[in-house]
């Protein structure tokens, strides 16, 4: 090729990348110029942007029409809805057959295939960008998608679980401010993701506006029982994109469960008057099994016997040195099934939530169990949503494992990996 035809071909791949770069960008700015109000029109506003975008790229093609760059420009901008575009496929496809090292294709690619309800092929383009080259946007998708791959048993489940973990830690390390690289791991790896988060809408100007990223953040404030801040974020994720159905779903699977919840706390599980003091005569000092007996780690290594104290003696936060025993009412599973709640009474004070998160499915207790917690997570949570308050105590344990459950610590087979799914609308 000439020296001319070169910078030619060179100049209208640039152009290419412009227009699609500011159809994008209409996208991802579109509240900077139209109020909340207008989020029902965005869809169609971006759809009628796009239409326009593709009759300007066709103007400039030309010759280099077959271009695995065309190809995946094209393609790319097929794709800026959130729908599933089969010519955005065909596209792509035909662009990284072309050119097999053009990691933005793969990516694109892997998010058509994502929109279309194949995960698996998703999960192979995402791994295929990275063989290629190690970048952001295939690790945070890898992360996502591997939670959501088919698996033929629990161990192949936790398997996908820890390599997404894995994908999300290696995202967050090559951009600590990107809080999509973090949806979703320990409490540790949350808080980061959150600080990610504030500090994305702060260099950011379209992060504010980005329904996205409210609803990833919600997921995360759901997780750490931050329940105010998850129910606003579920609710502005709805209000900017309300034909996305997922954040109003959500946010309803949360108040109903805060209503289920908070209904089952006042009544104790509905028990019997009677029944309940059978139940808590039935306590004895033996149901504490090793916290009570000098058998009982702490996190430190350091071994103790634990001080025996009555739920409404406990202080906000991890109450060390202490053991509480009671009796469990009631239990609640979600449709997300984490975490694993009961209810837990030890006299005639109010009931305590307790919610236990990295347990197995088949994991829980029974109405009746006798179940200890050493050192206690205390959190008192007080909310308000759409004119309705809530506000109730509750136990956060990190693992089973933790549990004594009539008297017996419990296996590690009651353990599995943490996850918080969240899965991007349209990137």
């Amino acid at each position: 090729m000439m020296a001319d035809e070169e910078e030619e071909v060179k100049q209208a791949l640039q152009k290419l990348q412009e227009l699609v770069g500011q159809l994008y960008s209409f996208r991802e700015c579109y509240f900077e110029t139209h109020s909340v109000e207008d989020a029902g029109r965005k869809q169609q506003d971006v759809r009628e942007e796009m239409e326009k975008t593709l009759q300007q790229m066709e103007e400039v093609v030309g010759s280099i029409q077959g271009k695995a760059q065309v190809l995946m420009l094209t393609g790319k901008a097929l794709n800026v809805t959130p729908d599933y575009s089969p010519k955005a496929e065909e596209l792509l496809s035909k662009a990284v057959k072309l050119e097999p090292t053009l990691v933005e294709a793969w990516n694109q690619l892997g998010e058509v295939y994502w929109k279309k309800g194949d995960v698996a092929a998703a999960h192979t383009c995402f791994s295929g960008a990275l063989t290629h080259c190690k970048n952001k946007v295939s690790l945070q998708n890898l992360s996502m998608v591997l939670r959501q791959l088919r698996a033929d048993s629990g161990d192949e489940h936790s398997r996908h679980v820890l390599d997404s973990v894995q994908q999300a830690k290696l995202a967050l390390q090559m951009d600590i401010h990107d809080g999509r690289s973090c949806t979703g791991q320990n409490p540790k790896i949350s808080q980061q993701a959150l600080s990610a988060y504030a500090q994305a809408e702060k260099v950011d100007r379209t992060a504010s506006s980005n329904p996205d990223l409210h609803l990833n953040r919600a997921t995360l404030h759901k997780y750490e029982e931050n329940y105010g801040e998850a129910l606003e974020g579920f609710s502005q994720a709805a209000s900017l994109d309300p034909a996305w159905l997922e954040p109003r779903e959500r946010e309803q699977q949360l108040l109903d469960y805060l209503n289920r919840l908070t209904s089952l706390l006042e009544s104790k599980g509905k028990v019997k008057t009677k029944k309940l003091q059978s139940m808590l005569g039935s306590l004895c000092p033996a149901h504490v099994g090793p916290c009570g007996d000098g058998r009982y780690q702490s996190a430190s290594g350091r071994k103790a016997t634990l001080s025996l104290k009555p739920l409404s003696a406990l202080q906000p936060g991890v109450n060390s040195g202490a053991v509480v025993l009671g009796k469990v009412v009631f239990s609640l599973t979600t449709e997300e099934k984490v975490p694993f709640t009961f209810g837990l009474v030890d006299s005639d004070a109010p009931c305590c939530a307790v919610m236990v998160y990295n347990m197995v499915q088949s994991w829980g207790v029974l109405i009746g169990d006798s179940v200890a917690i050493p050192e206690p997570d205390l959190r008192l949570h007080q909310l308000q949503h759409k004119g309705k308050e809530y506000s109730f105590s509750s136990i956060r344990v990190e693992t089973p494992l933790l549990l004594v459950v009539n008297g017996k610590p419990q296996g590690s087979s009651s353990q599995a990996a943490a996850t918080v799914a969240s899965r991007p609308q349209c990137e």
